[in-house]
C-alpha cells in the first residue's frame, strides 16, 4: 500500500492497513483534526493520550497503523490518537477469496454507510464512517458467509475537549451532581459509593453499594417486624343457624342464593306464613392481618436483592482461567445471601403474600423501618440505575453529555451561595428514582437568596409557548425575581458543543484571532432574546434580557479579549467558555446577574428606540405630598377630589408633579401619615391658591408613618418610592445616590430607618444615616465615600460606585450583613 508523503500534509492518508488471508482492509483519512492547521502542527503538540486499537480474527497476516511521529505505517503498541469526532474516514475492503463479505457495526447508520460496489467480475466494500459526536471505543466486523472473520476496534477522541481530563471530569461531575441531588431527595447527607455513568448498574457496582448498606437494610427489616404495618379486615366463617346474629350484606346474599338452607321451626323468622330458620350461614368477624401491600412490597424488595446477590455469586463462582476470584469476596456474598434467605423464611414474612401491583404509599415513604428499607433499596437497585435518559444514553454522545453537564453545573454554582428550595431533576415513581433530564421534559431547580429572599429559578428545556411566531425551547433559562418588580428577569444559557478554532488564514481566524463560539450560534442567541416575548395589557415586550452560548473551551484568560465576550457588556449577547476546569467567568457572571439591581439590569438592556425615554419618564413620575391639617379639609379633599396649596409656600419644581398625595397630620384625629394619592387631572392657579383636581384617590397598601418626622407644607417624591415606602423619611431622596442606595436596601429588607438632618421633610437637605437590621450606612458626599458599619466592623466604598457599579456596592452590603 502506498503512503502519502508530507509531515504537514492536509490530504487524506492511509491510517490503517490490515491484511488477512480472506481480505485486505484500508482506512483512509486525516491523522489530525480541525483544531490543528495540519499534520506538522499536530505532531508538535505535547500530546500524552495513547489510542486503543485492537484487531481480532482468522488468519491475520499484517496490521499496520499510521504513526504520527514517524509519518509511516508501523506496528507500534503505543500510538497517538488518529481518529476524531466529527470526522469522516473512508473504509475499503477488498476480498481475496471467492467468498461473500459483509460489513457489520452495531450502529445502524454506520452499518449502512459501508456497502458493496461491483467492479467487473469482482467487488469492494466501500463507504465513509462519520462518527459525529460519538466518542470512545467503536468496533466493526467483516463477515464471510455470516461468520465473523475480522474484528477491528478503534478509539474515537473528542476534538473540542481533552479526552483524559475534560471528558472524564464531565462524566464525574454529572455523576456526582446527580447523586447529590438523589441523596438530597432521599434526605440523606452521605454518599456511600460513586458509580460510572454507563447505563444499567454493573454487578460490581451493585456489590459495593449493597455491602455498604446491607446492615442498615437488615436493621430496617427488624424494625418492621417489631412494629409492622397492619390492617383490620372482614372475615366470614360458616356457622350454625342458631349462632348467626346481625348479618352484613355478604351474609345476606349468601342466604338469598341458598333457599334450601332454610327449614321450618317453632320459633323462627316469619316468611311466607311460615317460621323459618337457616341451618347454616356466614358470620362476619374482624381480624388483624399483616398481609398488606406495603409488607408485600418489602418482601418483594428482599427477593429482588436476593436475586441480584445470587446472580453476582454465580458469575464469580463460574470458573474462568484468566480471573482469580477473591475467596473473601465470595464469603461475604454468601453470608448476605444466607441472612436474606433466613429473613425471608422467618414466620412473619412467610405469611406475607406475593406483590401483584405497583405500590407507592405514605407508609413506604414515612413509616419507621419502611422508609429506611425503601430508600436503601432505591439506592442500591433502582436508585442506582436512576431510570432516566441520562443513564440510558451512550456516554459516547459527548454533545448530549455536555448539555446535561452545563445545566447541572449551573445548578451546582447556584447551590454554593443560594438556598435550594425545590428541585424536580430527581423524581420518584413506582419504579424508583429517575432523572428528569430529557428532550421532552422540563426540569426545574428553585433557589432563594439568603438575604433578600428573592427567588432564582433554573429551568432545563423551558418550552416558551404562546409566542407570536414559533415556540422556543432553549437549553437553560435562568429566571431572577427582584423586589419591587412583578415580573422576572430571564437569561438564556445555551450549551453548544461546537467551537471554531480560528485557524490561520480562515475567515474566523482573521476576524476574531482566538477560538470562540460559532457565529451562527450567536445568531441563535439573538433569535432567542428577540422571539421570547410577553404581552402585558398592551404591546409585546421582550421577556429575555440576555442570551449566551456556553461552549467547550478552557482558556478563559485569552478569551476575555474575544469579540463575543465583549459583546455581553454591550448588548447582553455573546459566548462564555465552560468546562470543568474553566468555570470562573460563568460563576462571576451568574453572581453578577443575581446581585444586580433591577434598575441596573434595565439600563443594560437593549430596548426599542424611544422606549428608554418613556420608561425613565414613567419611573420618575413626581408626586406632590401635601399636608391636610383638619378633619374638614380632609373630608373636602376626599369628597370633592381636590387639594389646594397656598402660593406663599410654593417652591421651584412643583409643576413637575403628576400626582398628589395626602399627608394627614395628627391634628386631624384619624390615622397619622400618608394615606392616599391621585392622578392630577387639572391645575388652576389664582392669586393666592393653587388648586389640584384629582380623578380619583387610591389608598396606599400601607399608611406611610411619620416616625418622629413630619411635613410642614408639602414635599416632592416619586411614584415608585411612594408605593414602596413604609416610613415618612424614606420619601426624602434628594440625590441619585440616595435613591440608588435606598432601592438597594429595599431588596434586603422592608424595614429601613432613615435619619435626616431635619425633622420636617420639606426643610431637610440630606440623609444622615440609613439603618437596616444591625448595619448603619452613612454617606459622605464631600469625601466621595459610603461607610458601612456593623458592631465595630467598618467598610468603605466610593460613592460614585452607586451609579457606576451598584452591584459591587450591593455585594459589599451583603458581605457586611453576613
Amino acid at each position: 500500500m502506498g503512503l502519502h508523503p508530507s509531515g504537514s500534509a492536509r490530504e487524506d492518508v492511509e491510517l490503517v492497513v490490515i491484511e488477512t488471508k480472506a481480505c485486505s482492509l484500508v482506512i483512509k483519512g486525516k491523522p489530525y483534526h480541525q483544531k490543528y492547521e495540519g499534520l506538522q502542527q499536530y505532531k508538535n503538540m505535547d500530546f500524552h493520550n495513547n489510542m486503543q486499537f485492537n484487531v481480532n480474527g482468522k488468519d491475520i497476516e499484517e496490521v499496520a497503523v499510521y504513526d504520527v511521529d514517524e509519518n509511516v505505517l508501523n506496528t507500534k503498541q503505543e500510538l497517538r490518537p488518529i481518529f476524531f469526532e466529527n470526522s469522516v474516514y473512508q473504509v475499503i475492503v477488498s476480498p481475496k477469496e471467492n467468498h461473500e463479505l459483509s460489513f457489520y457495526h452495531e450502529h445502524p447508520a454506520l452499518r449502512k454507510a459501508i456497502d458493496r460496489v461491483n467492479i467487473g467480475s469482482s467487488y469492494l466494500l466501500m463507504g465513509n464512517l462519520h462518527f459525529q459526536n460519538d466518542i470512545g471505543l467503536s468496533t466493526f466486523e467483516i463477515h464471510s458467509n455470516h461468520k465473523m472473520i475480522l474484528q477491528v476496534t478503534i478509539e474515537v477522541f473528542p476534538s473540542k475537549i481533552d479526552y483524559k481530563r475534560d471528558y472524564q471530569n464531565l462524566l464525574l461531575e454529572v455523576n456526582d451532581e446527580i447523586y447529590n441531588l438523589a441523596y438530597h431527595f432521599l434526605k440523606k447527607t452521605y454518599l456511600g459509593a460513586k458509580i460510572k455513568v454507563e447505563g444499567a448498574p454493573s454487578l460490581t457496582e451493585f456489590f459495593r453499594l449493597i455491602r455498604f448498606h446491607f446492615e442498615a437494610f437488615i436493621d430496617a427489616l427488624n424494625r418492621i417486624e417489631r412494629q409492622p404495618h397492619h390492617q383490620l379486615i372482614k372475615m366470614h366463617e360458616k356457622r350454625r343457624g342458631d349462632q348467626l346474629q346481625r348479618l352484613d350484606s355478604k351474609a345476606r346474599n349468601y342466604l338469598r342464593k341458598r333457599g334450601q338452607l332454610f327449614v321450618e321451626v317453632d320459633k323462627g323468622i316469619e316468611m311466607f306464613k311460615q317460621q323459618l330458620m337457616p341451618v347454616e350461614g356466614l358470620k362476619m368477624r374482624k381480624a388483624l392481618t399483616y398481609d398488606t401491600f406495603e409488607n408485600r412490597y418489602v418482601k418483594w424488595m428482599m427477593e429482588r436483592l436476593l436475586h441480584k446477590l445470587e446472580a453476582l455469586y454465580k458469575k464469580l463462582t463460574t470458573k474462568r482461567h484468566d480471573v482469580e476470584v477473591d475467596p473473601d469476596l465470595i464469603d461475604k456474598i454468601e453470608l448476605m445471601k444466607k441472612r436474606l434467605t433466613a429473613k425471608k423464611k422467618n414466620h412473619f414474612w412467610k405469611e406475607i403474600g406475593q406483590l401483584d401491583r405497583s405500590v407507592m404509599s405514605l407508609v413506604l415513604q414515612m413509616a419507621p423501618g419502611y422508609r429506611d428499607a425503601f430508600q436503601i433499596y432505591l439506592t442500591v437497585s433502582k436508585g442506582l440505575a436512576l431510570q432516566g435518559k441520562l443513564y440510558q444514553m451512550s456516554v459516547k454522545d459527548v454533545a448530549t453529555l455536555y448539555e446535561y453537564w452545563t445545566y447541572l453545573k449551573l445548578g451546582q454554582i447556584l447551590a454554593k451561595k443560594y438556598v435550594q428550595v425545590s428541585q424536580d431533576v430527581i423524581k420518584v415513581n413506582s419504579d424508583g428514582l429517575y432523572v428528569n433530564l430529557d428532550a421532552n421534559a422540563t426540569a426545574k431547580r428553585v433557589f432563594k437568596h439568603p438575604i433578600t429572599d428573592e427567588k432564582i429559578i433554573l429551568t432545563y428545556q423551558k418550552n416558551e409557548r404562546n409566542l407570536p411566531t414559533v415556540q422556543q425551547k432553549p437549553d437553560t433559562m435562568l429566571s431572577i425575581q427582584k423586589k419591587g418588580r412583578d415580573y422576572t428577569f430571564n437569561y438564556v444559557f445555551d450549551a453548544k458543543y461546537r467551537i471554531d478554532f480560528a485557524v490561520t488564514n480562515s475567515y474566523y481566524g482573521n476576524r476574531y484571532q482566538t477560538p470562540g463560539p460559532l457565529e451562527e450560534d450567536i445568531n441563535t442567541m439573538h433569535r432567542y432574546r428577540d422571539s421570547i416575548v410577553v404581552q402585558n395589557q398592551g404591546p409585546y415586550e421582550r421577556n429575555a434580557f440576555g442570551a449566551y452560548v456556553l461552549f467547550p473551551w478552557g482558556d478563559e484568560e485569552s478569551y476575555q479579549e474575544h469579540h463575543f465576550y465583549k459583546s455581553i457588556d454591550q448588548v447582553n449577547i455573546g459566548g462564555l467558555p465552560f468546562l470543568p476546569q474553566a468555570t470562573d467567568l460563568v460563576e462571576q457572571f451568574v453572581e453578577h446577574l443575581i446581585e444586580k439591581s433591577p434598575e441596573e439590569i434595565q439600563q443594560e438592556g437593549i430596548l426599542p428606540r424611544g422606549s428608554k425615554e418613556d420608561w425613565l419618564s414613567s419611573l420618575e413620575e413626581k408626586v406632590l405630598i401635601g399636608v391636610v391639617s383638619s378633619i374638614d379639609q380632609y373630608k373636602k379633599c376626599i369628597q370633592e377630589g381636590n387639594f389646594s396649596l397656598s402660593t406663599n409656600h410654593i417652591k421651584q419644581g412643583w409643576q413637575s408633579a403628576s400626582y398628589v398625595a395626602l399627608y394627614v397630620s395628627k391634628e386631624v384625629g384619624i390615622q397619622n401619615g400618608v394615606i392616599c394619592y391621585g392622578k392630577i387631572s387639572d391645575v388652576v392657579v389664582n392669586e393666592d391658591q393653587i388648586h389640584f383636581s384629582v380623578k380619583s384617590w387610591t389608598n396606599l397598601k400601607q399608611v406611610i408613618k411619620p416616625v418622629n418626622y413630619g411635613i410642614a407644607v408639602y414635599t416632592l417624591t416619586t411614584l415608585s418610592v411612594l408605593k414602596e415606602a413604609n416610613e415618612l423619611p424614606e420619601l426624602f431622596m434628594k440625590s441619585k445616590q440616595e435613591m440608588s442606595l435606598w432601592r438597594m436596601l429595599r431588596r434586603v429588607s422592608d424595614r429601613i430607618k432613615v435619619e435626616l438632618d431635619e425633622n420636617q421633610l420639606d426643610n431637610a437637605t440630606k440623609v444622615k444615616t440609613y439603618k437596616i437590621k444591625d448595619v448603619e450606612i452613612k454617606l459622605y458626599p464631600n469625601e466621595n465615600k459610603i461607610v458601612f458599619v456593623k458592631e465595630g466592623y467598618l467598610k468603605e466604598v466610593a460613592l460614585g460606585d452607586l451609579l457606576k457599579q451598584p452591584s459591587s456596592v450591593f455585594k459589599v452590603l451583603l458581605d457586611v450583613m453576613q
